[in-house]
């Protein structure tokens, strides 16, 4: 499982109190990542099992019905799109789920969940390791730069590796929301021609249309760059 701890403005890195220790930006972490595996689990019961067979078919794994996988992770890639996208007209299943849920104001968990609700999906490229913990990463289309505190990232992805994925701010933290996908120049240039529909926008409002990330999950399935990606538990999520 791989998150992170951000906080930007504009083209700067924000200056943001961190704890002292790597132990606390450690226990923090995982901490709300906990939490947020708890509402992710809670906002997929409210998705219905069409919608999850549509993002399936639409990313290349399934078949009318019947799903087709030559690897379980990318269902993560579908429930992805099934929380934190949906069709014209349609609500997203975490929004649902934020209306219905029952958490005391100010809490983790109601931070958190309110986070997930304004999640975007980025296109970031790993500059540096942070002195602390994790590394310092900048958004390709935003311009903006984020301290990632990731456990995974941090000991496996090297300086200049350019990923995919979904980010949101609890606190003075920032996460993923639980998926990834490592970005290439083919894979950039296959994605864009994928959705023609988009080439009238702007990359700020194209990245933000819930079709560009089905673009990238379908294209990095078909070339096999999901392949590359295992999911890490952090000690919080064992158990």
């Amino acid at each position: 499982m791989f998150a992170a701890v951000a906080r930007s403005t504009g083209n700067a890195l924000e200056t943001v109190a961190a704890p002292q220790t790597r132990g606390e930006v450690l226990a923090r972490y995982r901490r709300l990542r906990a939490i947020s595996k708890q509402h992710h689990s809670s906002a997929m019961k409210l998705v219905s099992r069409d919608v999850m067979l549509r993002n399936a078919r639409r990313l290349g794994l399934a078949q009318g019905t019947l799903l087709i996988l030559d690897d379980m992770e990318d269902m993560n890639l579908v429930f992805d799109l099934s929380i934190h996208t949906a069709e014209p007209g349609r609500s997203r299943a975490v929004d649902r789920y934020a209306r219905s849920a029952k958490l005391p104001p100010g809490s983790d968990e109601a931070l958190v969940l309110d986070a997930m609700c304004r999640a975007r999906f980025s296109l970031i490229e790993i500059e540096c390791r942070h002195q602390s913990a994790g590394v310092i990463a900048k958004d390709r289309i935003r311009g903006t730069e984020h301290w990632l505190v990731d456990e995974g990232l941090e000991s496996s992805a090297p300086d200049g590796f350019s990923l995919a994925t979904r980010l949101f701010i609890p606190d003075s933290f920032s996460m993923t929301a639980g998926v990834f996908v490592p970005v290439t120049s083919a894979l950039l240039r296959d994605v864009i021609a994928a959705v023609p529909q988009l080439h009238r926008k702007t990359p700020q409002e194209s990245i933000d249309d819930r079709r560009f990330a089905e673009a990238f999950y379908s294209v990095a399935i078909e070339k096999g760059l999901t392949a590359q990606v295992r999911y890490q538990e952090t000690p919080a999520e064992v158990g």
